[in-house]
């Protein structure tokens, strides 16, 4: 059974725009490119051609010619003849690319050709989609798939758009949820974080009713992780690079969660790690949230290089890396408290991670003064704070009322709570992270 996604309706967009270019699909193995770019080609081509560089070698070398049109239908026609391809009517479907990036060097000519749609799909680790990159400037769109989002899981669920949307009224109109309400969605949001978006994490959930083998399928994806290293980055830093993508939940049990090298290796510098850190972020196994310099416009000129947290980008696969009494305990009573609030805050950068958001945080040096996140509209900059207990949010307070941050005029506040407005800090649970950006949207929309 296909569950939707929230690339179906963009890849329908695409197709609908005279002027669409050939279109490169990224992001992390196992999230669900292949399924949903195959769903909509034979949905909507009469003829489909689909080529998987890392399981028929026989297509490598299609680029033996050149990267012309003729040339490169000619040599996959002489790779499977059977392969028809009807101008006008016909995708082509070029998979796991990283095998074969110099593929995207192709992309100008079928722009200009304009006979055949193109779609190219892969994991891109590292240097490899900077190669694509470089080979297609100009002709092609990029697209960033993610494991499935909240949204998405309660489509997968069974729920209705208007069931889904109920939430962001609750949120605009600043309307508690009744008891029922907020029972039903806390219990699937909870399902949702242990067993994260990973597609056969998910189906398997589904299906069996169950989280019956859910965790030996979160293993294997992240042993697959672990295998793409080894594949494919340089061989002085594959250890450190899984070094790091190991370290990162104890890093967030820590109070103050931080990376830091120190608790990977004693001695360790950054200057010997940096690369590898964005080795990870480019392969999309792991996010980075920047530490701002000040709490104020603009975000992007405003970090800390030298500081910065890491979180896994599907929450999931982050509890499949807790040791076995946490994994007892979350499965089990769904105390996801234990972690002291790293896995709700783990699942907040998730969440704005896949609505665009970027991640940002703060801590002033010598001060209790910190800010788990903040995002901005076009003209506010709203911290967010995550609360794994109903302390009060005393940073979150000193920020709106401090006038040098002219930028920030109220915060939001997620936690294990009902919907609510005091002091202008408006309360969500925590499954509404994932409307945040309609919501800002929306409200400034109001103003």
């Amino acid at each position: 059974m296909y569950y939707r996604r929230k690339i179906d309706d963009f890849l329908a967009h695409w197709k609908a725009d005279p002027m669409h270019k050939p279109l490169i699909v990224k992001g992390a193995r196992q999230i669900g490119k292949t399924e949903s770019i195959l769903h909509f080609a034979k949905a909507n081509y009469e003829n489909v051609v689909y080529i998987n560089f890392a399981l028929e070698k026989k297509f490598m070398q299609i680029l033996e010619d050149g990267y012309d049109v003729e040339s490169v239908i000619k040599n996959i026609s002489l790779a499977d003849p059977t392969l028809k391809f009807i101008p006008d009517q016909t995708i082509l479907l070029f998979d796991e690319i990283q095998e074969n990036p110099d593929v995207a060097t192709t992309l100008k000519s079928f722009k200009t050709d304009g006979r055949y749609d193109v779609i190219c799909s892969g994991s891109m680790p590292g240097i490899n989609y900077k190669k694509i990159h470089s080979n297609s400037v100009g002709a092609k769109t990029d697209y960033e798939m993610y494991s499935m989002d909240f949204e998405e899981f309660l489509w997968a669920k069974g729920y209705t758009q208007e069931q889904i949307d109920s939430i962001l009224v609750h949120m605009l109109e600043n309307k508690p949820f009744n008891d029922n309400e907020l029972s039903v969605f806390k219990r699937l949001f909870l399902d949702y974080c242990v067993l994260g978006g990973m597609p056969d994490v998910v189906k398997l959930y589904i299906e069996t009713g169950s989280f019956s083998g859910t965790l030996e399928v979160q293993k294997q994806i992240r042993l697959d992780y672990e295998e793409d290293v080894r594949k494919y980055a340089e061989s002085s830093d594959q250890t450190r690079i899984i070094s790091i993508y190991r370290s990162i939940p104890a890093q967030l049990a820590k109070e103050n969660k931080k990376f830091q090298y120190n608790k990977i290796e004693k001695n360790a510098r950054s200057r010997e790690y940096t690369g590898c850190i964005a080795w990870l972020v480019d392969a999309g196994v792991i996010t980075e949230c920047h530490c701002l310099q000040f709490p104020e416009l603009p975000l992007k000129g405003n970090v800390e290089e030298s500081k910065y947290k890491l979180y896994y980008p599907d929450t999931g696969l982050l509890i499949s890396a807790l040791d076995e009494e946490a994994q007892e305990d979350l499965r089990v009573n769904k105390n996801l408290g234990v972690y002291r609030g790293a896995l709700y805050e783990n699942f907040v950068a998730e969440a704005f991670v896949k609505q665009g958001l970027g991640l940002f945080y703060y801590k002033k040096e010598n001060s209790t003064l910190e800010e788990d996140f903040f995002v901005r509209t076009q003209n506010d900059l709203i911290p967010v704070e995550v609360k794994s207990n109903r302390d009060q949010s005393k940073s979150l307070s000193a920020l709106i009322k401090n006038k040098n941050y002219s930028d920030i005029s109220y915060g939001i506040k997620l936690g294990d709570c009902n919907v609510g407005h005091t002091n202008d800090i408006f309360t969500f649970p925590y499954f509404c992270a994932f409307k945040i950006k309609e919501y800002l949207k929306k409200r400034e929309q109001k103003a």
